[in-house]
């Protein structure tokens, strides 16, 4: 495979570069060289190579920081780092961040061959792979290495942002509330979940929530005056302590917030759950079940969580208008819980069909493109 192979050589000493690339070029790779990294990366912005390898010890911007920003564009491409001067920490760090070998200067030619041929076969085996989940369309929602799925969620979450969508009173034609929806200009996370499932994976998850409800507090002050605002949290959110700061920014606007609990994630391995819940609702804030005949709740969550507000699940919602078996569920649903003292949000309305259906039926906060897609900012619905 060798006439096909691309390699990115880089390295600040031109003996050695000039070296490894007559090496490499006579074993039949294609060579690309640069001398500092920096120059590797406007390399890598024009053409795509099949493996990387890079000196560790360069002016301005190291091996292992080229490798982190390899990283944040591509978890895949194998990246091979060699050094004069081998160090606990620097082999770390070039685990972490998914460098496929570390080697030793000087490198024997033997060896470096056999790397670079690993590398751009185990390489070519990734790009198989993700081709064949793409006809399978699985593609999107696969999230690859672990160290470099890493490099990928601080990304991620430091390009993060919440999308605003309006929960409106039809009857009164006015705003109830807005839900904040995570979101991510991170390219392979834009789907929330993955994103979601990637917080799971790296245990992650009390970072990514503590950092998004305080960007909703922040945005608050932007907010309409007398709107709820909606927060999903993720059942492990309820036994992060920092969700009961008093002091915390949300707590400030708890009077204003309501706590979306999906049915889609189980409570049980939440200890003390309801006594959590009357801290928060002690607080101020407002409890809500989401995602309700979707997921795993019953008797129980509802005892436990004691919501004010229940959002019926899209599932429910979709074609509402040519099922009277969805009819005489939803009906039923909006009665009990008017009889309970909840407020019902209808989500995923779409069209006026569906929404005249449900007003017959008795519901009236309605949520759904039908009024608005979430956007970035309080935007006013459509009618």
């Amino acid at each position: 495979m060798h006439s096909s192979t691309t390699v990115l050589l880089i390295d600040d000493d031109a003996m050695i570069l000039d070296a490894l690339h007559s090496v490499l070029k006579r074993k039949g790779f294609i060579v690309t060289t640069a001398s500092r990294g920096e120059a590797a990366l406007a390399i890598l912005q024009e053409k795509t190579v099949d493996v990387i390898v890079s000196d560790i010890s360069m002016p301005n911007m190291t091996g292992v920081e080229l490798l982190r920003a390899v990283r944040e564009r591509d978890a895949e491409v194998p990246v091979l780092l060699m050094t004069g001067a081998p160090s606990v920490d620097s082999a770390i760090s070039a685990v972490e961040l998914g460098a496929f070998r570390y080697l030793t200067k000087p490198v024997a030619p033997a060896t470096l061959v056999e790397s670079v041929e690993r590398a751009a076969r185990l390489g070519a085996l990734a790009r198989l792979k993700r081709q064949a989940l793409a006809l399978m369309g699985g593609a999107d929602e696969q999230l690859g290495d672990q160290l470099a799925l890493d490099v990928r969620f601080t990304t991620a979450l430091a390009q993060s942002f919440n999308a605003y969508q309006p929960i409106v009173d039809y009857s009164a034609h006015s705003v109830f509330g807005y839900e904040a929806l995570l979101r991510t200009d991170e390219p392979t996370m834009r789907n929330p979940a993955v994103f979601i499932e990637a917080a799971e994976r790296l245990n992650r998850l009390t970072e990514l929530g503590r950092a998004n409800r305080a960007r909703v507090a922040r945005d608050s002050a932007s907010a309409p005056d007398g709107v709820k605002l909606f927060i999903n949290l993720h059942s492990s959110d309820l036994s992060d302590d920092e969700l009961y700061a008093p002091d915390s920014a949300l707590s400030a606007i708890a009077s204003r917030v309501v706590l979306e609990v999906t049915e889609r994630a189980s409570l049980h391995g939440v200890t003390n759950l309801s006594a959590r819940i009357q801290s928060l609702k002690a607080m101020g804030f407002e409890v809500a079940i989401d995602d309700l005949g979707a997921g795993y709740a019953g008797l129980t969550s509802f005892t436990q969580l004691d919501p004010q507000v229940t959002k019926l699940d899209m599932s429910l919602i979709r074609d509402v208008d040519a099922d009277p078996r969805r009819q005489e569920i939803i009906r039923s649903m909006t009665a009990l819980c008017g009889q309970l003292g909840m407020l019902v949000v209808a989500e995923g309305v779409e069209t006026r069909a569906e929404r005249d259906m449900l007003v017959s039926l008795g519901a009236n906060l309605f949520q759904g493109y039908l009024f608005s897609k979430p956007q970035r900012g309080f935007v006013a619905p459509e009618w």
